[in-house]
């Protein structure tokens, strides 16, 4: 199927650019590579009917499912109460006010009064939730002047781990650098004077205190207090955490059924119906031992149904609850909930533990990499539309989690054991570096990979090599590290990708040869050092995402530009110009950082005009404009699909600038 796509695509860009398919040596590369894919497709056809398999049909299954996604439950349109999302019962209560207590108390006996308190229990127990109770309480809030929160990767980077750090205390993490020395120093100087809550949430290594964080913790206040969710008592030991260890068990049966009948509750359920099933409840909770995180799963996969009796029969008795073949410490309960999925919702989830666990990404960036790599099917004028109804099913299904710091849903986590599960399932076809994996320039060399993730930067070598990706056909690269380029390295040996996402690196050496990227869809370069986009960006004829966000050093962007007619998000440094002709993007659906201009070599307000699809608008240096004649030809009258607008006005005072502020104005479609 990729291959047949990648087909498609060569067809598409010959007939954009000279009018037709009848090109002769286009036509003759086309051809070969048909004439190639077929003979596999027949060597596939043959072997399937010497094994006997069963031919399925149409994609009758696939269409029934798309229908009914779309007309199905209205109560899945914004996913559900926030409060689906917690824990239920008098424990957790209990427990939060026993550490709350705990964390206030003076800190006698404690090395330099900062003390370690540690939650112990296995994975999916609610660890994570209970710390959050904590965390968020408002003794606690205004207990301390500083609060960390800080995620621990298995794999973690001590530089990475170090910057989110200084990032969440509040220091300066551009002047710091790269190096632990000074991200140490940093750190400290942020700490300085504060009592500091400190919390380490999945502690997989106790190196992560004792080696990275401890020394500039110790700078903190006296009282200050580190609090830490592992599912290894070792852990708590090797950072000689207080004795004894706040350990969280399963829930009991009743809080058990009533975590299950939370998660299942809807507008077309009432209360009284599901407590007529509560005998099968039962039942399906004592096959997962009462663990809250398999409970929230179960209840997402039953909530599709709408509390059929015969259904919730079914997952009971299903023999996958038996399967020999998964890794110990998978959850079935995730199997039976992927299983359940239709195959366009599959395709998305396993996608999504790509995502590198520490950093958060925007549903509308999620979608859009669900859309370059084809997983969206539809009408060009609604593919954002049916991105986000995935996104709101897997957040139904309990899949991944909203961050309650976001009001509308918009960032959400994947827990550890669905992350897990998610990319055992694609190992053949995705790789996820991790800094400990030391055979990764085997892999790399010995198998193809459609999928590459990069997490972490310190590999078997302390870095990784572009040169090393040399044999791969990937069609999505998602890298947060430093990736060492060398002079000459070029794009033309990943020319296949259609998602590209580079955070934080030195890429300026592969800009020239992005043109070779024919298939890119999205293109992310994120805090890259680039100063230059290529002049011949306009040939990416496909491009429909492209995210310059902190690429302080990038001048201007080039006249080509308004060449990439399938444009449907542009986000742009705030300080960069727009060339003339910007008006034919009229795909744009989000736009950022655009500034209102008034010099007639640039792009100015009255272009926006024919830009009718935009959803999402955000203009910058509102004061050059002169006038509200002159504002009224951006017609924002018009855009009857705009549904967040943001306005950014700065004013001068003498040599002195001030007041810059973000207005966000957001209304109902």
């Amino acid at each position: 199927m990729y291959e047949a796509a990648d087909i498609l695509d060569l067809c598409h860009l010959n007939v954009m650019e000279s009018g037709t398919l009848h090109n002769p040596s286009h036509a003759h590369d086309i051809s070969t590579r048909i004439k190639a894919l077929n003979q596999r497709l027949d060597t596939i056809k043959e072997q399937s009917v010497a094994f006997g398999f069963i031919n399925l049909g149409s994609n009758e299954y696939h269409s029934s499912h798309m229908n009914f996604s779309h007309r199905g439950n209205p109560s899945w349109e914004m996913s559900g109460d926030p409060d689906r999302f917690g824990v239920v019962g008098e424990k957790i209560e209990e427990d939060t006010k026993s550490l709350v207590a705990q964390i206030m108390q003076a800190g006698n006996n404690v090395s330099n009064n900062i003390m370690v308190l540690a939650i112990v229990g296995v994975g999916g127990v609610g660890k994570t939730t209970l710390v959050e109770k904590v965390f968020n309480d408002k003794a606690i809030q205004g207990d301390f002047s500083k609060h960390i929160w800080l995620s621990i990767d298995k794999n973690f980077s001590e530089v990475e781990l170090l910057r989110r750090a200084v990032i969440e205390a509040g220091g300066d993490h551009w002047r710091a650098g790269n190096t632990k020395n000074t991200l140490h120093q940093t750190l400290k100087d942020a700490l300085i004077g504060h009592k500091t809550l400190l919390v380490m949430d999945d502690v997989w290594d106790h190196g992560a205190w004792e080696g990275v964080l401890k020394v500039p913790f110790n700078a903190a206040a006296s009282g200050s207090r580190v609090l830490i969710t592992t599912r290894d008592e070792g852990v708590a030991l090797g950072m000689i955490a207080t004795w004894p260890y706040h350990h969280v068990n399963t829930l009991a049966p009743d809080e058990a059924w009533l975590l299950l009948k939370k998660q299942v509750l809807s507008s077309d359920m009432d209360e009284n119906h599901t407590n007529t099933l509560k005998d099968i409840g039962l039942k399906i909770i004592q096959k997962f031992g009462g663990l809250p995180l398999a409970i929230k799963l179960m209840g997402g996969l039953l909530r599709q149904r709408e509390g059929l009796r015969c259904y919730w029969e079914k997952v009971l008795d299903d023999s996958k609850w038996s399967i020999a073949e998964m890794p110990r410490e998978l959850s079935y309960a995730v199997y039976l909930s992927y299983e359940d999925m239709p195959s366009y919702l599959r395709q998305c989830f396993l996608y999504y533990s790509l995502l590198p666990k520490c950093k958060k990404f925007h549903v509308g960036d999620v979608v859009a990499m669900w859309i370059s790599e084809g997983f969206i099917h539809g009408s060009l004028n609604d593919l954002e539309e049916s991105g986000r109804y995935y996104y709101n099913q897997l957040i139904s299904r309990n899949l991944i989690e909203p961050d309650k710091s976001y009001f509308d849903q918009s960032y959400c986590s994947m827990h550890d054991v669905v992350r897990s599960f998610a990319q055992y399932v694609m190992k053949d076809e995705a790789l996820i570096v991790h800094n400990e994996d030391i055979n990764i320039l085997a892999k790399l060399n010995s198998q193809k990979f459609l999928r590459l993730s990069i997490e972490t930067n310190m590999l078997q070598s302390g870095e990784i090599y572009w040169q090393s990706m040399h044999k791969q056909h990937v069609r999505t690269l998602i890298s947060t590290i430093h990736i060492k380029m060398k002079h000459g390295d070029s794009l033309a040996n990943v020319s296949c990708l259609r998602v590209l996402h580079i955070e934080s690196t030195d890429v300026a050496t592969l800009v020239e040869s992005l043109h070779q990227l024919k298939h890119l869809r999205y293109l992310a370069l994120i805090n890259t050092d680039i100063s230059v986009l290529p002049g011949n960006i306009g040939n990416m004829k496909l491009l429909q995402f492209l995210n310059l966000c902190g690429c302080t050093q990038l001048v201007n962007l080039p006249d080509s530009i308004v060449n990439l007619g399938q444009l449907r998000l542009l986000s742009i440094p705030s300080i960069r110009m727009i060339p003339r002709g910007f008006c034919g993007l009229t795909s744009m659906r989000r736009l950022h950082g655009f500034r209102a201009h008034m010099d007639g070599d640039w792009c100015s307000l009255d272009e926006l005009g024919p830009l009718s699809q935009l959803k999402l608008l955000k203009v910058i240096q509102l004061e050059s404009v002169s006038s509200a004649s002159f504002a009224a030809k951006a017609r924002l009258g018009e855009k009857i699909h705009l549904i967040d607008l943001f306005l950014h006005c700065t004013s001068k005072l003498g040599d002195y600038w001030f007041g810059k502020e973000y207005e966000g104005i957001s209304q109902a479609e």
